[in-house]
């Protein structure tokens, strides 16, 4: 017990969506444009999840790229919660794809998941994650899909997985408010965890959606439902303070193009003293 309140203590990083066009929300105080640890802290966040979801077999080898990055197109797109020990390891991470924009199932993440393709559940599947999309534009909250996660195993066994799961339910919240899915393997309990935590199964057409083999992954998944604002009661706490500390925590963003030319046409530049005419 002693080890995990030291563990506790590892930081978190934000990456958002390296492709991000408009400003990072005031609520974050500790903002860094920096293209160079950027790009350093994604590539080993990607090596990161490759290797541990090697060595759990989710992934074969070719899988992974030459230099041992798990890569999916959606990376680029998503916000990432990075969780960093004491040595400047990353020891867990996880990621949030916001799909506010869709206009239908065939635009979201999850068209990927096995069981949107099951003759018998598919269409009802489909069908009920298409009423949440509209669900949540009628309330004016946010739609997407949470995945990516990865702990160190050396570190299971402590507070991480949970403390990091809890830290991307306070990002949702400092970002609007977010309903929407996350799909989960049965490998380390990590379905078992997430329902525990507040996630719940989907029921479509009155049919609760079961479990169902994932071929991909070699594993029985399930893809369960999350509503950011409504934690378990007795992880709402939890919640609220995680939420503060991101909001003091690095976020490191790629510096946007706007801003570079702003930079750049900074250097030209005239004092307006310069415009007083030399003559009357």
């Amino acid at each position: 017990m002693v080890l995990s309140r030291i563990r506790k203590q590892a930081r978190f990083v934000v990456l958002p969506p390296s492709n991000l066009t408009h400003d990072i929300p005031g609520v974050f105080r500790n903002v860094h444009a920096d293209g160079r640890q950027y790009d350093d802290l994604f590539a080993e966040m990607q090596r990161f999840r490759g290797r541990i979801y090697r060595e759990d077999g989710a992934i074969p080898a070719s899988a992974l790229t030459s230099d041992g990055r798990h890569k999916v197109s959606i990376d680029d797109e998503s916000w990432h919660i990075l969780s960093i020990d004491g040595q400047g390891q990353i020891v867990g991470c996880l990621r949030y794809l916001d799909e506010s924009y869709a206009h239908s199932f065939h635009d979201l993440w999850v068209k990927h998941a096995a069981i949107s393709r099951c003759p018998e559940m598919g269409w009802k599947f489909r069908s009920e994650v298409e009423n949440r999309l509209r669900r949540n534009r009628r309330e004016g909250i946010g739609f997407g899909e949470v995945g990516g996660w990865a702990v160190a195993e050396d570190h299971r066994g402590t507070m991480e997985p949970l403390r990091i799961i809890l830290a991307t339910y306070g990002l949702l919240e400092l970002l609007g408010g977010c309903s929407g899915l996350a799909t989960a393997t049965f490998r380390h309990s990590s379905a078992t965890i997430l329902q525990r935590i507040g996630l719940t199964t989907i029921v479509a057409g009155g049919d609760e959606m079961a479990p169902y083999y994932d071929p991909g992954y070699q594993c029985q998944m399930q893809v369960l439902q999350f509503d950011s604002r409504n934690p378990a009661e007795k992880y709402r706490p939890m919640v609220r303070e995680l939420a503060g500390m991101l909001t003091m925590a690095p976020i490191v963003r790629r510096e946007s193009f706007v801003s570079t030319l702003q930079g750049v046409f900074r250097g030209f530049e005239v004092a307006p003293d310069a415009l007083v005419p030399l003559t009357a």
